[in-house]
């Protein structure tokens, strides 16, 4: 229930749950997993939030694992809501961790919220580069990245959606984890950033592609 398409040269499926899927190099990314925000939430004094989302975003990580069976899973950074959270994970939480790299190469992009993510197993990373692609958590000037950090949602009949921002540059992916928010694709920053042809695909049930929404006309050319 995928979308594919083409990002320089490489055959991709954005999967409808806020994944990307190359299969010719059998390799799985996603992005900002923002493993114990609820404790790091608590933690700073915030407001108590249902504690269950590491639990639920590493589930659904596993089911797409079990189903593809990926040589390479690529976790493009903010995997942790903080340096400190991977230590405050539970015990059934941590476990999951342990296995989920087993029998295939697991990488750790460093994002922003966790400059130093813990191995579990895995290779922490500033960035990586396969054949034409470059995973790296925050998007810059370089042509062919894939990149997370901000979450982007698109607005659909007054229900924000998940989605992945794609044009000819650059593929951003829609946050994976349980508790993430997520910034406009009508966001200025966004805006700026993605080329006036750049499309949305929208998570869910389905993966569906739209044109990005624009609100102003001297976005990035």
């Amino acid at each position: 229930m995928g979308f594919d398409f083409t990002f320089h040269g490489a055959q991709l499926t954005a999967l409808g749950h806020r994944a990307v899927w190359w299969a010719s190099q059998r390799t799985l990314v996603v992005s900002d997993l923002h493993l114990g925000k609820s404790e790091r939430h608590a933690r700073r004094g915030g407001a108590a939030l249902p504690p269950y989302e590491g639990r639920d975003t590493l589930e659904r990580l596993r089911a797409l694992t079990d189903r593809l069976d990926p040589s390479t899973v690529i976790c493009l950074g903010d995997s942790f809501d903080d340096d400190r959270a991977a230590g405050a994970l539970i015990t059934e939480e941590r476990e999951l961790l342990a296995a989920l790299p087993k029998g295939r190469r697991w990488v750790w992009i460093e994002g922003n919220h966790d400059p130093s993510p813990p191995a579990f197993g895995g290779e922490a990373l500033s960035k990586l580069t396969l054949g034409p692609l470059t995973f790296r958590h925050i998007a810059t000037d370089q042509s062919g990245e894939v990149s997370g950090h901000y979450h982007p949602k698109v607005v659909v009949r007054h229900q924000s959606r998940p989605a992945f921002l794609v044009d000819r540059d650059r593929l951003i992916l829609p946050a994976f984890g349980t508790y993430t928010g997520g910034l406009r694709a009508t966001d200025p920053v966004l805006q700026d950033l993605m080329r006036p042809d750049a499309i949305a695909i929208l998570c869910g049930p389905r993966a569906l592609p739209c044109p990005m929404p624009r609100i102003k006309p001297h976005a990035r050319r």
